[in-house]
């Protein structure tokens, strides 16, 4: 158990992409029960600007991606993620936008794109899949890819603070296969350790799930 209370990761990569292979048929129901609330507030917290380049890291079924697309029909949006299942429903959602959008089945770990690329990283519901000797080394290609004052948005289960959110934390303990390999983070402390200012931290409950949605900035 580290500082902040959270237990460690315990679901290799390699699982994590066959089980999102297998999610990616019913991922998108899930995502708009528990997580949606979560996600439209990181969209919210982002102000995205048209015509700026953003990249959505772990882009799964588009959820977050479609969202950006409407606010940045004028500038890059690319998505990148380990799942192929997840990527294919990714493109499924965007078939037939005008916009410029870029999918590619990649890892965190190793961004495909020069230094200072984007404006606004947006990243949901990876980093409780990590293993905490990982998060270093991803939020430095975080750095690595956005620009200078570049924003990092966040999204990710979180510890539960609210009556009833321990269940999650419970049935991943149990097994954490079936809560998708996911348990509760708290990650201002780790983006403070690799460079970033954060902005604001929220919580945000729904379907009893505790989500934890952060804006920060690259300095």
């Amino acid at each position: 158990m580290d500082p902040t209370g959270s237990v460690d990761g315990r679901v290799s990569q390699e699982k994590v992409r066959n089980l999102y292979d297998g999610m990616s048929r019913f991922y998108d129901l899930w995502g708009a029960n528990a997580e949606g609330r979560a996600r439209r507030r990181g969209i919210e917290l982002a102000q995205i600007q048209d015509g700026e380049s953003i990249l959505d890291v772990a882009v799964g079924t588009g959820l977050i991606l479609a969202d950006v697309v409407r606010c940045n029909p004028g500038g890059l949006n690319a998505g990148i993620d380990i799942s192929a299942g997840m990527l294919q429903k990714a493109r499924e959602k965007m078939r037939g936008t005008l916009a410029r959008v870029e999918l590619k089945e990649s890892s965190a770990f190793e961004i495909p794109y020069p230094d200072q690329t984007f404006d606004l990283l947006f990243n949901g519901y990876m980093f409780d899949l990590m293993p905490f000797e990982a998060m270093p080394r991803i939020l430095a290609e975080f750095k690595r890819v956005l620009k200078p004052a570049g924003r990092l948005v966040l999204i990710d289960m979180t510890i539960g603070e609210g009556f009833g959110s321990q269940i999650y934390q419970w049935i991943y303990n149990l097994s954490p296969a079936i809560m998708g390999g996911c348990r509760g983070v708290r990650l201002a402390g780790p983006l403070e350790n690799a460079g970033f200012r954060v902005v604001t931290r929220e919580y945000h409950q729904q379907m009893l799930f505790p989500s934890e949605v952060i804006l920060a900035t690259r300095d």
